[in-house]
């Protein structure tokens, strides 16, 4: 059975939106993660925990209330807009990476509302060079730009098929 596009995206979402919720909820409720980090998983990867009241990069920090609920606002505004586009996803690549990005704006958006912030919790480093602290949703945006970058290159495989020989760049009656 192969999948419509707005049912790829619905399905990333969806599998995007509980599993970054369902990883949050088990670390920050579920352990003692918070009482004992960072937990080491190899040279490179550690959870630990962070609290970002910004965006991605921890950019447009917010400490009052009035910045949280305006992130709310633009996060949830971003997911309805992009989610009304993955309904017209002419790929299931186009679909997917729209879904992903849903899933996680509304999984960052959960924590914001409900705690103020957003739960990050891996952090991935070698040596002295250090990336960002993030969490499923962050990983899922930046997938599903990836995503977006692909089908705007046409990797998607929506270009023309094998047996149309119309030149692209000619005008269409």
């Amino acid at each position: 059975m192969r999948l419509s596009p707005a049912r790829a995206g619905l399905v990333a979402l969806v599998l995007t939106f509980v599993l970054d919720q369902a990883s949050k909820l088990g670390l920050y409720l579920g352990s003692d993660l918070v009482l004992t980090q960072p937990w080491h998983y190899g040279p490179n990867v550690d959870l630990v925990v962070v609290w970002n009241r910004g965006v991605s990069y921890g950019l447009f920090q917010q400490e009052s209330p009035l910045g949280r609920w305006i992130l709310v606002g633009v996060s949830l505004a971003a997911a309805l807009g992009l989610g009304w586009w993955m309904t017209r996803a002419g790929s299931r690549l186009l679909g997917t990476a729209l879904g992903l990005i849903v899933g996680g704006a509304l999984g960052n958006a959960v924590d914001r509302a409900v705690y103020g912030a957003v739960f990050d919790f891996v952090h991935l480093h070698a040596g002295a060079w250090s990336w960002y602290v993030f969490n499923i949703a962050d990983a899922a945006i930046v997938a599903g730009v990836i995503g977006l970058v692909l089908d705007s290159l046409g990797v998607s495989g929506r270009a023309a098929s094998a047996g149309d020989t119309r030149d692209e760049a000619a005008p269409r009656a």
